[in-house]
């Protein structure tokens, strides 16, 4: 097996820790024997703050998978049905299961979610819709005119979580503000991570947004899915970095746009992408393709045997992306 020198699978930030974040450690880690801000408040208050939100209707948890996990258990549960596209997340059906919940997935043809079909899909059972926004694999993103209008198509008694785990890659003015449809419709909710846009992903800390009934159920759960000491210092820092890690989102768009046009020069078939990733559709090449940049030391990931997604790394890594690529093709 070959080294690998080139990580392009998990969709990690490749940009160092934002400025007065690695201090913001540092002078955390003389504290890390107390149990100081045990629930986050600091940090919760901090992001309502800033978005002009009641802190009743936030939740800090330990990255958006934990709150996913806790919404999850909070309001669907034995018996109910959560459905969402596919394919999209992979690990949305092992957190629905976890729940005792169970996964409805509706094919998205094309790899754009079919937003009719997901509300087709929704049945007395039915307690929770996931969509992803930008959706991850296929970098797919959802508007305020399509969000809209999927909302119409739900009954009252069934919530929405929206994910935004890559929001910050996306044009803001082609991508739906799922904030603000949780501002006028108690049935939506939004969970956000600082894991990809701003570099914190091993430290796992994100916050989900919701009507304050809706948030408030997963607050008894919060003592086991902490955020740890380090880590609320280090979000506060990365809050206080805003423009500096919009900068680097933008630098990490412009090379995964860099890299899609030169993978369409190819004749490749490779959407457009909202993440910091591109989804490649090489049909039964995929896995070829895979393991062909896997005997070079570059590591992506073929997912639900529909695609190959590469992470945006380096501009290095992304030209040995390219390179392999046009070996593969020729």
């Amino acid at each position: 097996m070959p080294d690998i020198e080139h990580q392009l699978s998990l969709n990690e930030n490749h940009s160092i820790p934002l400025p007065g974040v690695r201090r913001a450690i540092e002078e955390s880690l003389d504290d890390i024997h107390r149990t100081l801000d045990a629930l986050a408040t600091g940090l919760t208050a901090e992001i309502a703050r800033r978005y002009g939100l009641d802190p009743a209707r936030v939740v800090a948890g330990a990255g958006s998978g934990a709150l996913l996990q806790q919404f999850l258990s909070a309001h669907a549960g034995a018996g109910a049905q959560v459905v969402h596209a596919w394919p999209s997340f992979e690990l949305y059906p092992l957190l629905i299961r976890n729940a005792f919940a169970e996964p409805v997935a509706v094919p998205s043809p094309a790899d754009h979610q079919d937003l009719a079909a997901l509300a087709t899909a929704v049945t007395a059972d039915t307690r929770v819709v996931l969509l992803c926004n930008p959706n991850n694999p296929t970098g797919e993103v959802l508007g305020e005119a399509e969000l809209r209008a999927f909302l119409d198509l739900l009954p009252p008694r069934v919530l929405v979580l929206i994910d935004e785990a890559y929001r910050e890659f996306a044009d803001s003015d082609a991508l739906a503000d799922g904030l603000a449809f949780a501002a006028d419709d108690d049935r939506v909710a939004v969970v956000r991570t600082f894991s990809k846009s701003h570099g914190l992903l091993g430290l796992r800390v994100g916050y989900l947004v919701a009507a304050e009934p809706v948030a408030a159920a997963l607050r008894p759960t919060l003592p086991f899915y902490r955020v740890p000491t380090v880590a609320q210092a280090a979000a506060l820092a990365a809050l206080e970095a805003d423009d500096v890690m919009r900068e680097r989102c933008a630098e990490v768009a412009a090379e995964r746009d860099r890299v899609r046009a030169c993978l369409l020069e190819l004749g490749w078939d490779v959407p457009p992408s909202g993440g910091n990733f591109l989804w490649l559709r090489l049909g039964d090449r995929n896995k070829s393709f895979v393991d062909h940049l896997a005997a070079n030391g570059v590591v992506v990931r073929e997912i639900a045997g529909a695609g190959v997604r590469v992470s945006t790394g380096t501009p290095e890594a992304n030209d040995a992306v390219l390179m392999l690529a046009k070996e593969f093709a020729g």
